[in-house]
């Protein structure tokens, strides 16, 4: 399931982590991948363990948290410490798929990654190209969202982000292990999830309403690896 999560960071957020990463030192982009992904990964990120990519993932990470789309959609149970590239002068990165499991900092546990989030730091009329190209069972997803909104989709799906031709594309990115661990399931209980919100708000919380809630949460129940 790919969904579209908007003004998850606030522009007031969004300003004061660009004037950040705007004086940053960024290094190759490729000593965060493998063998393979590096051979068509062609951009900069921020050094993984700077004190500026822990301080700027804390903000990300605490966005998230907050919004309500983010964790029903999600359904996170651990989530990776984001972190941050940046595409300019035809940088791109070509047609991947992401690892399974993502080691963590400080000895933490690692991070099996079900549900791939970029959040993006630049709106689209600061850069031409660089569209991140999803591809699943039902085609091909060209996304490019305004700065400080959100997409997420499995960390299975074959992906890419297109060369940037001009201006610079700058985003956070970042890796979730989900309570749900199939995708078709988690999108099962998002869209329950949804359209109990929606009865509640228009009927209150009827027995019929109560009894959905009960049937999600049963099912949640059942299908969580907590």
């Amino acid at each position: 399931m790919m969904l579209h999560i908007p003004a998850v960071l606030t522009r007031d957020q969004v300003a004061a982590i660009r004037s950040r990463l705007d004086a940053a030192d960024w290094v190759d982009g490729r000593e965060s991948v493998g063998a393979q992904g590096a051979q068509v990964k062609r951009n900069r990120q921020l050094p993984e363990a700077s004190p500026l990519a822990i301080e700027l993932g804390q903000v990300v990470s605490a966005a998230l948290a907050n919004n309500p789309l983010f964790f029903s959609s999600v359904l996170p149970l651990r989530i990776l410490a984001p972190y941050f590239n940046s595409y300019t002068g035809g940088e791109h990165y070509g047609l991947h798929i992401d690892g399974a499991v993502r080691q963590q900092r400080g000895g933490l546990p690692p991070v099996r990654a079900d549900v791939s989030t970029t959040v993006f730091l630049s709106d689209p009329d600061d850069y031409e190209g660089g569209e991140l190209v999803v591809v699943d069972a039902y085609g091909t997803h060209e996304v490019k969202l305004p700065a400080g909104d959100v997409i997420v989709y499995p960390s299975g799906s074959l992906h890419r982000v297109e060369p940037v031709t001009g201006g610079e594309r700058v985003c956070s990115f970042l890796w979730t292990q989900s309570m749900v661990r199939d995708d078709t399931r988690r999108g099962m209980l998002f869209e329950l999830d949804t359209n109990i919100q929606k009865l509640r708000q228009a009927h209150g919380d009827s027995e019929a309403i109560v009894g959905l809630t009960g049937h999600y949460h049963n099912l949640l129940r059942q299908w969580a690896e907590v």
